[in-house]
This record gives structure tokens, C-alpha cells and sequence, in this order.
């Protein structure tokens, strides 16, 4: 893989930008990389690196992306590590990650992937919150629905938030559809408390300025 095609660490902490995004340039340059060469495992690998060998070894993962360990010491555990057992193609994603001290960023890289390569697939994540489980009924009915309604195949995610009381709350990004009752009644709330302030203001201009004074 390229190393000129990923970024170096800024000189200064400030010029850093946020985990997020870098971890989305090293993600773009992974799917780019892996479908150049032909690689179709590549994501299957790096979640099964994250999750099979990080999430459960935690001894493991804090040696191979602390600060504490040097950078000539991460590249000596991958090669004795991960290089006998992980394709040539992992094996050196995880040497560039290495030599720019980003290995920490493994479990986002891993979440940025997994979006990147739904998005590459027409298909993007729907969040469903309601205040209850769904029923697997009621989540194909909503899947039909959206399906219908987006331009894209949407993938729910439920989430139950017993604080909605009712209804749905759908979101697809950063926008949020609330169709929650709680949120209707807060709305409610909202107008009734409008209609009196009303109200009671009219009461004192009428108070104020009688007919015929």
C-alpha cells in the first residue's frame, strides 16, 4: 500500500484534526487499496483483527496501540504477530497504521469502513427509536416504507428509548424525523401555552383600554 496516499502526524497537537476524520482517510485509503489489488476479504479481516483479537485481548491491543510502546516495538510485534497468520495486504495496512502511530485508531477506522462500504452499496443506516421492542412485523412494515421513501436501501438499526412514551423517532445522519408522542405533546404544550399568553394579554389591553373610555 502507498504510504505518500496517507496522512503524517502534524508537527503540532492543534494543526491534529479530529480522530474521526483521520480515521476516514485511512479508511478510504483501505477499501481504495484492497479493491486496486483485488482484495475482497479486506474488511472481513480487519473486523475479525478487531473484534477476535483486540476486543478480547486487551493486554494484546494496549501493547500494540499505547504510546508507551515505540514504534519499532509495534512494527516487531506485528511481524511476529499478525504476519504469519494475516494476509500480506492486512499485514502491511497495519505496518503504515504503525509507522505513523495510528495504530489506536483501529476500532474507528473499523466503524468508518463498515459506513464507507454500505454507502459504496446504495445503502446507508436508519436509526429507529421507539419506546418499546419492535415487532419483526412492524419492522418490515417500516422497512417497505422507507424503502419507498429514500432514495438509498436503508439499514435499521432499532433502539428502544423508554422515554419517547410512544411513537417513532427516524434518523438518517444528522436528520432526525421525530414522530415521538412525546414529542407531539411537547409541541402541544408548546402551542396551549402560546394560545394563553395570548389570550391573557388580549384580557389585559381589553382591561386596559374599555369601550367607550
Amino acid at each position: 500500500m502507498p504510504e505518500e496516499k496517507l496522512p503524517s502526524r502534524p508537527a503540532h497537537v492543534l494543526e491534529d484534526p479530529s480522530a474521526k476524520a483521520v480515521a476516514r482517510v485511512y479508511t478510504q485509503a483501505f477499501l481504495n487499496a484492497a479493491a486496486s489489488v483485488g482484495v475482497e476479504s479486506a474488511l472481513e479481516e480487519l473486523t475479525s483483527f478487531v473484534d477476535d483479537v483486540l476486543t478480547p485481548h486487551p493486554d494484546f491491543a494496549r501493547l500494540l496501540t499505547s504510546e508507551v510502546t515505540g514504534r519499532d516495538e509495534k512494527l516487531q510485534f506485528i511481524d511476529r504477530v499478525v504476519a504469519p497468520h494475516g494476509s500480506e495486504f492486512f499485514t502491511n495496512f497495519l505496518r503504515v497504521l504503525a509507522r505513523h502511530e495510528r495504530l489506536e485508531l483501529l476500532p474507528l477506522i473499523l466503524s468508518e469502513a463498515w459506513l464507507e462500504y454500505e454507502s459504496r452499496a446504495g445503502k446507508r443506516r436508519v436509526t429507529i427509536r421507539s419506546a418499546v421492542s419492535l415487532s419483526e412485523s412492524q419492522l418490515s412494515e417500516i422497512q417497505s416504507r422507507l424503502d419507498a421513501a429514500l432514495p438509498f436501501e436503508p439499514i435499521l438499526i432499532p433502539e428502544v428509548d423508554e422515554s419517547l412514551l410512544g411513537g417513532l423517532v427516524i434518523q438518517v445522519g444528522d436528520t432526525v424525523h421525530d414522530g415521538s408522542l412525546k414529542t407531539r405533546i411537547k409541541n402541544l404544550r408548546h402551542r396551549l401555552k402560546e394560545k394563553y399568553v395570548h389570550e391573557i394579554q388580549s384580557g389585559r389591553d381589553r382591561f386596559s383600554h374599555p369601550e367607550g373610555n
